[in-house]
């Protein structure tokens, strides 16, 4: 499964102190997938459908052609579609003894050197960067884990930073385990793909890339002002859109559509996917700067997830502004804030964008 050193020991039935330790211990491991992901037309269609993004260049090879690009382009977060598979070679191969129904996402940051395209052969190499165990109140687990991803070209795509806050220890009643059993996906045997890839396993020392996507067709910097606030926009969220985004992600975590299982993680009801509603405020700012390529870096700190309910919808509204405007480099970097009712969803967004 991995490019490397693979042999992670047994890691079943250890305790929270116990696993914190051995955990700790694999911070700096290396891999790269063994198989590269091929971004494919229909998939960058369905991933624009499930974060609710109309921009032509998703959908339209004559509307990107007119912005510049060679093949239709991935809305911002897409990286959540393949990314979805490193994690789970981290968790299932490396990183063993956590319950994915037991794992919420905390903060992400996606640094862009280019665009992703239709086509591209994308190349991932995974770390885990840094672990913290913190024993009281409860057991959790905080980790962060680093994508750099790269095209068959050898060229730099993104580089991603996700922090990730585990529950351990927890003593889940055995009604609920013979309820899990029946909620989680079932699949009777995975294929094993061919080996494609073939390098040092996850360039190990290497410096991390540093290039920048250009402009393209987005609004001209000398346009915007400090302060500037973006017309608000609401989105709504179905069980049905969670389903469809699962689905497109590859996502089976539970929490995400299961009542039953919501409960035994401590949460008030199902949850919308973080990067979902990261998604959303990539849509969102997309709208309003003109052109996706021009993302070079879009952080958000999860504080709340957006409950959606089985028998309504969520509503999750967004508001921007221009917080810092670079003239020397034509950069700007917008705030971004979400919310459900008066909740904050993100403690903290914020979108750097190439204008022209």
């Amino acid at each position: 499964m991995f490019s490397g050193n693979d042999s992670t020991g047994d890691a079943e039935n250890l305790s929270p102190e116990e696993l914190a330790e051995r955990t700790a211990g694999l911070v700096g491991f290396h891999y790269t997938v063994d198989d590269y992901y091929q971004v494919g037309r229909e998939e960058v269609r369905k991933h624009a459908t499930a974060v609710q993004d109309a921009h032509p260049t998703h959908w339209s090879e004559s509307a990107a052609r007119e912005y510049g690009y060679d093949s239709l382009v991935a809305a911002p977060t897409f990286v959540s579609v393949f990314g979805i598979t490193a994690q789970r070679y981290l968790f299932e191969g490396v990183v063993q003894g956590y319950d994915l129904w037991q794992i919420m996402q905390t903060d992400q940051r996606l640094i862009y050197h280019q665009p992703m395209k239709v086509g591209d052969q994308l190349i991932c190499d995974v770390s885990l960067e840094s672990f913290r165990h913190i024993s009281k109140p409860e057991n959790l687990d905080m980790l962060v884990s680093k994508n750099v991803i790269w095209n068959q070209h050898g060229e730099p795509v993104m580089t991603t930073y996700t922090s990730l806050v585990a529950r351990t220890g927890v003593e889940v009643p055995a009604e609920l385990v013979d309820s899990l059993d029946h909620v989680m996906m079932k699949v009777d045997e995975f294929g094993k793909p061919d080996k494609t890839v073939n390098r040092t396993a996850g360039q190990k020392g290497q410096p991390d890339p540093t290039g920048s996507p250009s402009a393209g067709k987005a609004i001209d910097f000398d346009t915007l002002t400090v302060g500037q606030e973006f017309e608000p926009k609401s989105f709504q969220l179905t069980r049905g859109n969670l389903v469809n985004y699962a689905g497109v992600v590859g996502d089976p975590n539970p929490i995400h559509f299961s009542d039953e299982v919501v409960k035994a993680a401590g949460l008030d009801g199902v949850v919308a996917h973080g990067m979902q509603t990261m998604g959303l405020g990539a849509t969102y700012v997309s709208e309003f700067i003109g052109d996706p390529g021009a993302f070079c870096e879009y952080n958000v700190r999860f504080t709340s997830p957006v409950y959606v309910p089985a028998d309504d919808y969520a509503s999750v509204d967004f508001t921007a502004k221009v917080k810092s405007l670079d003239p020397e480099t034509r950069k700007g970097t917008i705030a971004l804030v979400a919310k459900q009712g008066d909740r904050k969803i993100f403690g903290r967004a914020t979108v750097v964008v190439q204008f022209n």
